[in-house]
């Protein structure tokens, strides 16, 4: 059943007024946001994908330094 157009003209309007103060909201929760939150946050969206168990060490590095000197060693050879 779609909604008729005075109803979907309100809806549309709220919103409308909606979206700034949604916006500052985001803002101001991403200036506040711990390192420790960041991190939680972006392992509940890992474990919810991963089916393989991952090295608690990739929480204190993501091995790119080593993978660099990897590629570095090996062209040097």
């Amino acid at each position: 059943m779609i909604p008729e157009a005075a109803t979907q003209r309100e809806w549309l309007r709220q919103w409308n007024d909606a979206t700034p103060a949604l916006a500052a909201n985001r803002r101001e929760e991403l200036l506040h946001l711990s390192d420790e939150r960041a991190l939680a946050a972006s392992e509940a969206l890992l474990s919810l994908v991963t089916t393989v168990s991952l090295s608690p060490h990739r929480l204190h590095s993501s091995g790119f330094v080593e993978q660099q000197a990897f590629f570095h060693r090996r062209s040097s050879s």
